[in-house]
């Protein structure tokens, strides 16, 4: 495989390489967000104390499940476990220890270097939305998603300034099967975009496809030396690591690449309905299951993940934008950070049926919330709707385009001498205007965040260009973006590879749509 891929490596570059490099369309995408503003702090010191003393209590009397996974249950026997069945007892304070090789932060690469990511520290990195089995547009309304769908929302990812990351299952394809499709979205993203991407967690052997394939795109040695995947690992909260998601996380943790170990908990249902109680149980879900893939391989990078809402009492569905799910998603920042790892958490939640004002209120508390709370790692950040039902076109560019406002936000203020603009105020002195003094002409262009979308025209103007609200904006944005996408360079052998890889591992098993 190996000599068959370099082959082709050298047959597809020279000429062809360099001419698609230069008709290609350069993408103007920001780099990943550095914090120059402090993170907000809502536990004390006594208080994470407690919930800290409290998961260790968990950990040791109450337990985890490791279910139908017997090699998991050996290996926290030889790390010094109490393993009863399929419940590991965890003896205080082993999980932290083991969580020590855990790098603090780590460099995913993309192919294109320019896209790489760093992780962890006051980076800030924004991903899509992760999983809806639904879309929504314009014209189409709620309906299910198809692999055309997944390109194009690809395409929209690429073509974002403010997103730093293609994501991984930005909508479920169901006209493919599902025994198959990790395949065609893998090569999506590995084709239609440059920017850093995630690998599949529905079964190991999709982990195995991810790493596979990954290692045609950027070379056997390279994966194995450096971090090229981050995968979402969800806990079955409360308390049970099932057999799939933890063969996912060995498959990637035994080679090097990363794994998010997020609780999935929605207070009420899958933890307590407090604070306090949430957090515990999310940092005992959470030690165990990054010391388990520091048992798979010291130095494996992982991230500290934590999806909470709140629950609506009367429907039991979940609630997002909530003070509640605020509090948790603060506190456990800090937990995160008292343990040194890189953090994921936040999104562009809410649980409206449309990319209405619902959408936008609930979205906005959200995305701010992660900013404040040093969150390292934003997945869901934009095209999230009905409680992460739906993958809507309009939405994703709506909160893509407000993901700009998290870049100047984090910036934080500028004391030097062009930010005092004392100049700007002895030129203009007093009843005059700034529009023409020279401060503002040397500034105007970088000065405020601009909105790609929104309208801010004069209300004569917006009623003659046909009153269009924000959806139907939005609406023709995405069909701009898709109607100037242009693929990436890449590579014609590296390309050809991995479309012979798909289409071989796709002949090898019939279809399975259970």
């Amino acid at each position: 495989m190996n000599d068959v891929r370099t082959e082709r490596r050298v047959r597809g570059g020279g000429g062809a390489a360099r001419r698609a490099e230069r008709t290609a369309v350069s993408m103007d995408t920001a780099k990943f967000i550095t914090r120059n503003i402090p993170n907000f702090e809502i536990l004390n010191e006594e208080a994470l104390e407690i919930i800290e003393w409290n998961a260790d209590t968990v950990l040791e009397e109450i337990g985890v499940n490791f279910v139908e996974n017997p090699a998991a249950l050996q290996l926290w026997r030889e790390a010094g476990a109490d393993v009863r069945g399929e419940r590991v007892h965890i003896p205080r304070g082993l999980a932290r220890e083991l969580c020590k090789t855990a790098p603090s932060h780590f460099t995913q690469h993309a192919r294109n270097p320019e896209r790489n990511v760093v992780i962890g520290g006051k980076g800030l990195v924004l991903a899509p939305v992760y999983g809806p089995p639904f879309v929504r547009d314009n014209e189409g309304g709620r309906r299910y998603a198809t692999m055309e769908d997944f390109r194009n929302f690809v395409k929209l990812g690429y073509m974002s300034k403010w997103l730093h990351h293609s994501g991984g299952t930005v909508c479920e394809p169901t006209d493919v099967a599902v025994n198959k499709r990790h395949l065609d979205m893998l090569l999506a993203h590995m084709t239609l975009s440059d920017k850093p991407y995630m690998g599949s967690v529905t079964e190991p052997v999709r982990a195995e496809d991810s790493v596979t394939m990954s290692k045609i795109l950027f070379g056997e040695d390279f994966v194995e030396q450096n971090t090229v995947m981050t995968s979402l690992i969800n806990i079955n909260s409360p308390l049970t690591f099932d057999s799939t998601m933890m063969g996912a996380l060995e498959v990637y943790a035994k080679h090097n690449q990363a794994a998010i170990i997020s609780p999935f908990i929605v207070g009420g249902a899958m933890a307590p309905v407090t604070v306090a109680g949430t957090l515990t149980q999310v940092l005992a879900e959470v030690l165990a299951g990054v010391a388990y893939s520091q048992l798979i391989r010291k130095g494996a990078p992982v991230i500290f993940g934590a999806f909470v809402t709140s629950i609506d009492m009367n429907s039991g569905a979940p609630t997002f934008g909530t003070p509640e799910a605020a509090h948790i998603t603060y506190g456990a920042g800090q937990l995160a950070r008292r343990m040194g790892l890189p953090y994921r958490s936040g999104g562009a939640f809410c649980g409206s049926k449309l990319p209405d004002a619902q959408a936008a209120y609930e979205t906005a508390n959200s995305l701010n919330m992660a900013l404040l709370a040093g969150v390292n790692f934003m997945l869901h950040a934009c095209g999230w709707l009905e409680g992460g039902l739906v993958s809507s076109y309009e939405k994703f560019v709506l909160d893509a385009d407000q993901l700009g406002t998290l870049h100047h936000l984090a910036k934080g203020v500028s004391m030097d001498d062009n930010g005092q603009a004392m100049d700007a105020i002895r030129e203009v002195g007093p009843g005059g205007h700034y529009l023409g003094c020279q401060h503002t002409q040397a500034n105007f262009k970088s000065a405020f965040w601009r909105t790609d979308v929104l309208d801010y025209k004069p209300y004569e103007t917006w009623e003659e260009e046909g009153a269009r609200d924000s959806a139907t904006l939005a609406n023709q944005r995405v069909k701009k973006l898709l109607r100037d996408f242009q693929a990436p360079t890449l590579d014609p052998g590296i390309a050809e590879a991995l479309e012979s890889y798909v289409a071989q591992r796709k002949a090898s098993e019939p279809d399975a749509f259970g």
